[in-house]
């Protein structure tokens, strides 16, 4: 057995049993990726693998966005391995949209929105289309991703959005995408679906509260006219 296994390591030291003794907030981000890597390579243990990982990208932010070849380049990390990170990281992300349904309080602000809806959509590299079903107080239900069409194909996403509305009597709605470039500035194409999407909400007596668009820690909100950066 190698010496630097954490077989030799003493027990304040060892990241399982930091967390056990002390919480998951007092660990660092090396001793929780390598609770999460469970083991190392031979001549190397799961720390000194972890913390190779946070050299090479920075942070786990920088770790959700990067693909699984430049994973591969570590000496080391398998792909069971990086499963697990990138696993680990998506549930993460979506409890933060969960959260937002689970609070259950009123919206009054695009702000509250991105809060919760940033983490997950300012990463992708491809532009993803999510509706917030409301109640008649303007609180969350649910979030839906529209899986038909793009603001630039205008009239099957707006048909799929108020299908769905409509199905389950949501009196109001918020949408948000996102813009895979970073940059939250509403194109040509975002206004015009804009207004399409309030004259058929109007038609249809269903309240569109808001249209947000995410960018990178930044974002655009049609009801406020106005880019807000993230802090």
């Amino acid at each position: 057995m190698e010496k630097n296994s954490l077989k030799y390591w003493r027990e304040e030291e060892k990241p399982r049993e930091k967390l056990i003794k002390y919480g998951e907030h007092n660990l660092t981000d090396t001793e929780l990726l390598a609770i999460l890597l469970r083991s190392g390579t031979k001549g190397q243990t799961a720390i000194d693998l972890a913390r190779k990982i946070i050299d090479r990208f920075g942070s786990f932010r920088n770790m959700s966005h990067t693909s699984l070849n430049n994973f591969k380049e570590i000496k080391g990390l398998g792909i069971a391995k990086i499963c697990q990170i990138k696993a680990a990281i998506e549930i993460g992300r979506r409890m933060a949209e969960k959260e937002l349904i689970e609070k259950g309080k009123s919206l009054t602000s695009p702000e509250q929105v991105v809060k919760y809806i940033m983490p997950r959509m300012r990463d992708l590299k491809k532009e993803v289309f999510k509706v917030i079903h409301l109640d008649s107080k303007n609180r969350p239900i649910e979030i839906r991703e529209i899986e038909e069409g793009t603001v630039n194909q205008a009239n099957p996403i707006i048909r799929e959005i108020f299908y769905k509305a409509i199905e389950n009597f949501i009196p109001s709605i918020i949408c948000v995408h996102n813009h895979p470039s970073g940059d939250p500035n509403p194109s040509k194409e975002d206004i015009e679906f804009t207004e399409k999407l309030k004259q058929a909400g109007e038609i249809l007596g269903i309240n569109i509260l808001d249209h947000i668009i995410i960018g990178d820690n930044i974002f655009y909100s049609f009801a406020s006219g106005k880019i807000i950066q993230i802090k």
